[in-house]
């Protein structure tokens, strides 16, 4: 009778990991039912590609995009301990997954990627792989542990030199996408078609 606490106590820590993989199962069935592939249909398992504009974008496990969604989990991070200050580690985790997850399911249906093609570089844009979304979110947790460690000023000064890289790597990050998703401006997609 006195190990009982105790037994409740562990199954109490291993909830936000079975809810992590809830979360993950859900996020693929979803996925899988909105027409994504597992894999590029070249049959070749890269684990990365490098041309933004190939139909190969966003349909390996990792791509210039990858490093974006590092940036969401740094963002998930500061904003979630901000709000949730007494939550734990593992339950902030589970929430950024969970809203990392709801992105990628929102992010590859048919009104979003027909807003890609419309106002975006991403012409050729068809929606991820279902193994491009889960590198996705492992880049997301990537960040969120990253932000735990550096902490604010280091997270920040890691977000910044991100943009920047991206910028002139791909000439397009994280605020360029957000801003011609919600507010396309012409002469910057004509700035970024230039390759």
């Amino acid at each position: 009778m006195i190990d009982c606490p105790k037994r409740q106590d562990h199954r109490g820590k291993n909830r936000p990991w079975l809810v992590i993989g809830a979360v993950l199962m859900a996020a693929v069935y979803q996925l899988h039912r909105q027409g994504r592939i597992w894999w590029c249909v070249c049959g070749k398992p890269n684990p990365w590609d490098g041309d933004i504009w190939s139909s190969h974008n966003s349909q390996h496990a990792f791509d210039h995009y990858s490093f974006t969604h590092v940036l969401h989990g740094i963002v998930f991070y500061g904003i979630i301990a901000w709000l949730f200050p007494r939550m734990s580690f593992a339950w902030r985790l589970c929430l950024a997954i969970g809203l990392e997850a709801l992105w990628e399911v929102f992010e590859n249906t048919q009104f979003i990627i027909q807003r890609y093609r419309t106002v975006t570089i991403g012409l050729g844009y068809e929606g991820d792989s279902i193994i491009n979304s889960l590198g996705d979110i492992l880049c997301c947790v990537i960040g969120f542990i990253l932000a735990r460690y550096l902490g604010f000023r280091w997270s920040l000064v890691l977000f910044v030199v991100t943009e920047l890289a991206l910028l002139f790597w791909v000439r397009d990050n994280l605020t360029l996408n957000v801003l011609m998703l919600i507010y396309p401006i012409d002469a910057i997609k004509s700035w970024q078609m230039i390759h």
